[in-house]
């Protein structure tokens, strides 16, 4: 069977990386990377262009598509492949506003009863503005639509929360995706991700994990799509997995249902642990980046069998295992990033890196030139990925892979996992 990846970042090379170990399973990609020729046949096609992925899966005779990014399933490229009779592992656009609409996800969680942040929407700027003036601190401001990641602000003053409802909602620095902003109050306590395949009955719930947002050390600087990311969390195992999939996952799902919505695709859930116990941070209606590096290596099983099982809505006929060692994955970033990443740098060590004991590494923003040298071609450019016996061996190999990794102005966090136990 040939399965065809949507998306050319970190997670989809891990999708096809894991996908590729299928037997009989021929893994094809949408424009690829300058890592994933190594386990999947790259397409000249963008993500991005519905038309142009269908017809070439009807070419190959593709027997799945699954999708990577959020942006063509908020564009409803599920939704025309399954009027193409073409299987496909993800959630159709109306599920999908799960994620492409903050406001909407605030609307299903309050008449769900799924416990998540106090929330207000405004779609003018001077009542965005009004509210922030008067309200307590701290405060997220999140632009409604998708932003790549950087539609959140956490603001801890109050110039932060204004400065950051002019630049969504009055100057247009995220276009269409800022002009409606949600604000909730500001949550305390622990975060975790956690990932589910869903074919909206039957739940396969994945490895927890926990990510690091901001871009420098100790959780300080601008928010970003993601610097790393660690599993499995404590905080996702055992009785407390099994509390959120009955107090979060099944009753959001069962909402969807009433609005006449199945879902089938990967869930993922970004919870605070407060307190008062899990509340909902956002939602994501596909494989996490960069967690689906870590819970994908730790993932024991045949996942093109689950995806096709999941779009047939027989999920409770497959499974997956989990590895009980842990993994850790720290990202690499170009210069500049995550405001203005510079592009085109050389990247050197890859070959050594790859040696180091357990150790993967998944490109993200990279590109492979004519004379076969690969330069960085975004912002977080390489996903180096490792397993081992205990965390603390765990991020030694990672951070040694990282280490052997050189390219102009690169620069990583150096506490990825740090406060990881086991």
């Amino acid at each position: 069977m040939k399965v065809l990846v949507v998306g050319n970042g970190g997670r989809e090379h891990a999708m096809a990386w894991k996908l590729g170990q299928s037997r009989g399973v021929e893994v094809l990609i949408t424009k690829g990377n300058g890592g994933t020729d190594a386990v999947a046949r790259a397409l000249p096609v963008s993500p991005t262009d519905i038309d142009a992925v269908i017809e070439t899966a009807r070419a190959e005779g593709v027997g799945l598509v699954a999708i990577g990014p959020e942006a063509p399933l908020a564009a409803g490229l599920a939704d025309r492949l399954m009027a193409a009779g073409i299987p496909v592992f993800g959630p159709v656009q109306a599920a999908a506003r799960l994620e492409s609409s903050k406001a909407f996800t605030h609307e299903v969680l309050e008449a769900a009863h799924v416990p998540a942040a106090g929330w207000h929407v405004f779609d003018h700027a001077d009542d965005a503005l009004r509210h922030v003036v008067g309200c307590h601190l701290p405060v997220v401001v999140k632009a409604d639509g998708l932003a790549a990641g950087k539609g959140v602000v956490v603001a801890l003053r109050r110039e932060e929360a204004i400065e950051a409802v002019k630049a969504f909602m009055v100057d247009g620095t995220l276009g269409h995706a800022g002009r409606r902003v949600v604000i909730e109050d500001f949550l305390v306590g622990e975060e975790a991700s956690f990932m589910v395949i869903t074919d909206g009955e039957h739940i396969l719930p994945l490895a927890g994990a926990r990510d690091h947002k901001r871009v420098f050390d100790n959780d300080m600087g601008p928010n970003t799509g993601g610097m790393g990311a660690f599993s499995p969390t404590p905080l996702l195992e055992g009785e407390a997995r099994d509390h959120v999939l009955a107090s979060v996952i099944r009753p959001t799902l069962s909402e969807l249902a009433k609005r006449g919505i199945t879902y089938k695709g990967v869930l993922y859930a970004g919870l605070m642990f407060t307190a008062e116990g899990p509340k909902v941070l956002e939602f994501n209606c596909r494989f996490g980046d960069p967690e689906t590096q870590p819970v994908l290596v730790r993932t024991k099983g045949n996942l093109s069998e689950v995806m096709l099982a999941c779009s047939e809505g027989r999920l409770d006929q497959v499974r997956l295992d989990i590895e009980r060692h842990p993994a850790v994955c720290v990202v690499l970033s170009s210069a500049g990033y995550p405001e203005q990443p510079r592009v085109g740098d050389v990247i050197e060590g890859l070959n050594e890196a790859s040696e180091v004991e357990g150790v993967h590494v998944f490109h993200a923003g990279t590109r492979r030139l004519p004379d076969g040298s690969i330069v960085t071609a975004g912002g977080r450019v390489l996903g180096v990925t490792a397993v081992g016996k205990s965390f603390r061996e765990t991020r030694e190999r990672a951070y040694l892979a990282a280490s052997r990794i050189r390219f102009a102005g690169m620069h990583y966090r150096s506490d990825i996992g740090k406060a990881a136990r086991g």
